[in-house]
């Protein structure tokens, strides 16, 4: 048989055509859109720049990302323990900046909210997302001052005020410094892998005195505790060698502090390490990557995603070794509705010789697929 082929084809080809056309739309949106951030300067991280504070407290509005990261535990009037965390995220997406519109995203903010409960036995959890400005979000350039929706931390004199208001739980919390700023790495230029611009300006406040309350299921209590505050910027993604990074932070019962991490490479080794150790005394050492070692010690797997933690670490930074212990194994946060990501963040004892010698937290990312920054 000769002729025109069926008119089912016709269609067929026609319908192929037009997805072909939207495809091809579509990719030449998003090439298009990946130009306009190229072509967008972002801010550099340099050696030898040092941090300059006050102003350094504030938000970084020309780098490409940005956080603050407030973490402890917490003790009630009746002794029960909590972990908890606040955490806001900048992120300068670099497209459309030359809009004169005020709904041009020059700015993005993330923030997480999270109580790791022993009773409940997993995170009570909230997550906000939103557009810099319409006076919904916005973080000051003097001071910290970061502000999304009803949710907000902010530097009043040498006082933190922190409140978080979620669907199931609230948080209006104080952090008084005890010590001052900790800069990481090489004066606050913290390296994340071999190459120079593979860094952030980074630094910590340890041994912060919390006071405040807590709110779950319509009940209000006053808490006390010790929290640990962190603040980095960078216009650097993750290396593209590396799949997630191995972090935490320990306020000893002494004064001391540690802080330590590594990034993995897709073998699960180190790509690169570092960290700090303040004594109780002030003297501050800052390791090289390999003086940092984390061993796992016990593994939980989640029921919801199926990724497993390596929730117990042994964690060894120069003369410092510490077994560090969840407070409770579940303790993942599913972001993917506004970072886009699934980790584990938790609040962990730290155990030398069979005894407790601090508390703090231990962040683990990249095991359930390679973290995409």
């Amino acid at each position: 048989m000769t002729g025109e082929p069926p008119g089912g084809r016709v269609r067929c080809s026609c319908v192929g055509l037009t997805r072909v056309r939207r495809r091809t739309m579509l990719l030449g949106g998003l090439a298009l859109v990946a130009m306009r951030a190229r072509a967008v300067t972002f801010a550099e991280v340099h050696a030898g720049t040092p941090l300059v504070l006050p102003r350094d407290y504030g938000s970084h509005a020309d780098f490409r990302s940005e956080w603050w990261y407030v973490t402890g535990w917490l003790r009630d009037a009746r002794g029960e323990e909590l972990g908890f965390q606040i955490t806001f995220f900048r992120n300068r997406p670099g497209v459309n900046e030359a809009s004169a519109s005020a709904f041009a995203p020059r700015e993005l903010f993330f923030a997480h909210a999270a109580i790791a409960d022993p009773k409940l036995g997993r995170l009570r959890i909230d997550e906000r997302a939103a557009r810099g400005g319409f006076g919904i979000a916005n973080a000051s350039a003097q001071t910290t001052d970061v502000q999304l929706g009803r949710w907000s931390l902010a530097l009043d004199g040498d006082v933190y005020h922190a409140r978080m208001v979620a669907r199931d739980f609230a948080m209006t919390l104080e952090f008084h410094p005890t010590l001052p700023p900790v800069p990481q790495g090489d004066r606050g230029v913290s390296r994340k892998g071999p190459r120079p611009e593979q860094a952030s300006y980074y630094y910590s406040i340890p041994q912060l005195e919390v006071t405040g309350t807590i709110e779950r299921d319509r009940v209000s209590t006053g808490v006390t505790g010790r929290a640990w505050l962190d603040h980095e910027w960078s216009s650097e993604y993750l290396a593209s060698e590396a799949v997630g990074w191995d972090w935490t932070g320990i306020n000893f019962d002494d004064g001391g502090a540690l802080m330590a991490f590594r990034i993995r490479d897709p073998g699960g080794g180190a790509y690169y390490a570092g960290g700090s150790f303040r004594d109780a005394q002030g003297g501050l050492a800052t390791f090289a990557p390999d003086a940092v070692h984390f061993e796992a010690r016990r593994r939980w797997r989640s029921s919801r995603t199926n990724v497993e933690y390596p929730v117990a670490m042994h964690v060894t930074a120069g003369p410092v070794a510490l077994t560090l212990e969840p407070l409770l194994d579940d303790q993942e946060l599913d972001t993917r509705a506004s970072a886009g990501t699934v980790y584990w963040e938790g609040a962990v004892r730290a155990v030398r010789d069979g005894r407790v010698v601090g508390r703090g937290y231990l962040e683990l990312t990249g095991y359930g697929e390679p973290l995409k920054l």
